[in-house]
């Protein structure tokens, strides 16, 4: 596949909407990686399954990196931990970059811009695991994630006529 497939402009993507519980961002990230990995989008009650399972796996990364990530969290990190574990405590770059070393995949964040009406990157994680095909998650900027996704319909239609 071409570099281009994978890295799509802006506003080729398109935001799937979740459920705004506390837990967006790891249902965004989750939902991301299952669409990843090729398979349909899963069902809401798979979507928070799914997102309360990462958390978890997140929570234990931070710990088991504590020596290189305590340094960049505002709280005690004891505290931090303990409360991250909640599932209505909402995540941000920690979680996300602890995401990308649970899922050893890459993760890409977009913020929408308004002026141009395309999606821009704002961050990226996780790119020691590759650049090709990454999560791919909308941050709205007042505290809400939902994963994006490349239109199928573009994606198979520029895949075969490559061929």
């Amino acid at each position: 596949m071409s570099s281009a497939l994978l890295r799509p402009r802006g506003n080729d993507l398109r935001p799937i909407r979740v459920t705004g519980d506390g837990r967006c961002l790891f249902r965004s990230v989750a939902h991301g990686a299952y669409l990843r990995s090729g398979k349909p989008s899963p069902s809401e009650n798979l979507q928070k399954e799914l997102a309360d399972e990462l958390r978890s796996k997140v929570v234990d990364e931070l710990i088991k990196r504590r020596a290189d990530t305590e340094w960049f969290l505002e709280d005690d990190f004891d505290t931090y931990v303990t409360q991250m574990r909640q599932p209505h405590i909402w995540g941000g770059e920690p979680e996300l970059l602890m995401c990308s070393h649970v899922l050893e995949m890459p993760i890409t964040v977009y913020l929408y811009n308004q002026n141009s009406d395309s999606f821009r990157i704002i961050a990226e994680y996780g790119q020691e695991y590759g650049m090709d095909n990454p999560i791919r998650v909308l941050y709205h900027g007042y505290g809400h994630y939902e994963p994006l996704q490349i239109p199928l319909t573009r994606t198979c239609s520029k895949m075969y006529s490559k061929r």
